[in-house]
């Protein structure tokens, strides 16, 4: 069983480029939620927050987001949900549920904007899954300008 982590949360306009562990930030501006990776390998967890991605909710005290965070593409594989200000550790995927997941994800895109709206996906790019770093140091907007790569 792994150890109860709670998260703080601080409310940014830009993501500052040192991250503390254990703390979310949140850029409403740039409708992103960021953090390091909870299972503790330091990767940076890019989270866009979208009437399709990711679902903030601020009570005035806790955050939470919905749906989980699954770190497919790191080593760690590590999946868990961000409720309450609490991690609450979930089962790893195979990759047949990461890859029904992404196909699901695209499907939900596809009908809320419309087909011919979406950029070409992959399953690779699908944003099922939180933009996670390979590399600890590579830079937040470095992670987002590969997103639309």
């Amino acid at each position: 069983m792994k150890p109860e982590i709670v998260l703080a949360y601080e409310f940014v306009e830009f993501i500052p480029d040192e991250l503390k562990e254990r703390t979310l930030y949140i850029s409403i501006t740039y409708c992103t939620a960021v953090h390091k990776c909870c299972c503790g390998c330091g990767r940076e967890v890019v989270t866009a927050l979208s009437p399709t991605g990711w679902q903030l909710t601020f009570d005035g005290k806790t955050i939470s987001l919905y749906p989980s965070i699954g770190s497919w593409s790191l080593p760690c594989q590590s999946h868990y949900f961000i409720t309450k200000n609490k991690i609450v550790w979930a089962q790893k995927w195979t990759k047949k549920q990461i890859a029904r997941g992404r196909a699901q994800e695209t499907r939900a895109k596809e009908k809320y904007y419309g087909e011919a709206q979406l950029p070409a996906a992959t399953p690779e790019a699908s944003s099922a899954s939180p933009v996670v770093s390979t590399e600890p140091n590579e830079s937040l907007w470095g992670k987002i300008k590969n997103l639309f790569l």
